[in-house]
């Protein structure tokens, strides 16, 4: 049996991304009542609004959920009582290290899967007691590190006697289906949920994803520590030129303050910060959460079976004939 789907109770090995201000208990019960792992994002919210939301996903399914806690959160510590306050099955974290508060989640019956960007980090929470990890490359949306998704993916895998599960980059079979090849058991998906039919942003977010293109995303935000990938538009291209003259990084948290809530509420495209991962070019419509899901593995179990297609020609692999390809 896939060791994600046992360890965390799944028909399929797949997690749906922490969107912050993206990810509430809609889409996260759809995403479970379709067999992955649905997962509220708990960053920028108040511990009463996730209480609220942990209650509501409840009273829509019986399958396991998630939820993340963002490592820079201000109101971190009263997150992480209410996520023991009410017995979450799992919770993922992100933007640090959460070795301090492992041991207090465990205790509650909390299964700990890190967000990593480095194998430094992720030895690091291997041995704080984690029960897998999540690799995200920065192809993702959203907060990203510096190692590509295919580079990082390989390396967790060699460091770690844990789970490893591949984010960034990944929207379809041929995703799965690489990000196992490298050694992951399971995949996270961001920007493609952001379409689905139960994501409640709004519709201009969502036709911005379906009609970009593959070069359409930028990082924004190097300078201050925290890059952050999103579409391109006025927003990113005056925290570029910023950036590019060298601008205190407060004068750029000003601009990018409140810029996400304006995009996924308010549909502003133009100063809202559009966060999407570089595979926006390959989300193609807006489905339920379950149809995304299904259709992703059914495309991972055509793309597999048909594998030696690419990679066999007689008895030899990766090879034609005498001569390597």
């Amino acid at each position: 049996m896939n060791p994600i789907c046992e360890l965390l109770d799944l028909q399929y090995p797949i997690l749906q991304g922490a969107m912050a201000r993206i990810a509430d208990s809609r889409l996260a019960a759809a995403v479970s009542e379709g067999g992955g792992l649905g997962i509220i994002a708990s960053g920028g919210e108040s511990a009463q609004w996730l209480e609220e939301e942990i209650d509501k996903i409840r009273e829509v399914t019986k399958r396991p959920f998630g939820v993340n806690l963002m490592l820079l959160s201000p109101n971190l510590d009263e997150l992480v009582e209410t996520v023991c306050k009410k017995r979450v099955p799992v919770v993922t974290t992100g933007a640090g290290n959460p070795g301090k508060y492992i041991e207090k989640l465990k205790k509650n019956g909390i299964l700990v899967l890190p967000v990593v960007a480095s194998v430094a980090l992720a030895i690091r929470v291997q041995r704080a007691g984690a029960d897998a990890v999540i690799g995200e490359g920065m192809e993702a949306g959203g907060h990203i590190g510096e190692i590509t998704t295919m580079a990082l993916i390989p390396q967790l895998r060699d460091a770690l006697s844990i789970p490893v599960i591949a984010a960034g980059g990944i929207a379809d079979g041929r995703g799965v289906v690489a990000a196992f090849m490298l050694g992951a058991s399971g995949v996270q998906v961001g920007t493609r949920f952001v379409v689905a039919e139960e994501c409640t942003v709004s519709h201009a977010y969502k036709e911005a994803i379906i009609q970009a293109k593959d070069s359409d995303t930028v990082a924004t935000g190097r300078s201050t520590g925290h890059p952050v990938r999103v579409l391109k538009n006025k927003l990113s291209r005056q925290v570029l030129a910023l950036e590019k003259n060298m601008a205190d990084p407060e004068e750029i948290a000003r601009l990018c303050t409140g810029r996400l809530w304006d995009a996924v509420r308010n549909g502003d495209m133009e100063m809202g910060s559009v966060m999407s991962g570089q595979i926006a070019g390959l989300v193609q419509k807006i489905q339920p959460a379950k149809e995304i899901i299904q259709e992703m593995f059914e495309e991972a179990e055509e793309v597999y079976e048909n594998r030696t297609t690419f990679c066999r020609s007689g008895s030899t692999v990766f090879r034609n004939g005498s001569k390597s390809i």
